[in-house]
């Protein structure tokens, strides 16, 4: 495949098992763990598609996520929101704010796969 995703989450045991996964599968992974820059180490790096947790160090994943759907750049950019808490409200803030697809801990390897294969198809 080839293609880049760029990871924004602070677990480093989520942020191995997602590089592992991804990379077996071909995909080129960079991470990054401060949602302070986020929006502009997307901008840097250009990835095809952003695997983005909500609860980052120093700013919100919905947040960024609203920032990265305001600007021309990045608007259509598939991001894969991941979140530990599941309930209704936040899969309608995660729906509200733009997320290509909203994903809750714990997930199995194959749903990353494929949701990371499906968002870059379509």
């Amino acid at each position: 495949m080839g293609k880049h995703v760029l990871l924004i989450e602070d677990e480093p045991n989520i942020i191995e098992a997602i590089r592992f996964i991804l990379e077996r599968d071909g995909w080129t992974v960079s991470t990054h763990s401060d949602g302070a820059d986020a929006v502009d180490i997307v901008d840097r790096e250009g990835p095809d598609i952003v695997i983005l947790d909500v609860m980052l160090p120093n700013r919100s994943g919905y947040d960024i996520l609203r920032d990265l759907r305001a600007a021309e750049g990045t608007a259509a950019l598939p991001v894969l929101l991941l979140t530990a808490k599941g309930q209704s409200r936040d899969r309608e803030m995660a729906e509200t704010y733009g997320a290509s697809r909203f994903m809750t801990k714990p997930f199995s390897n194959q749903e990353v796969l494929d949701s990371v294969r499906d968002l870059v198809a379509s």
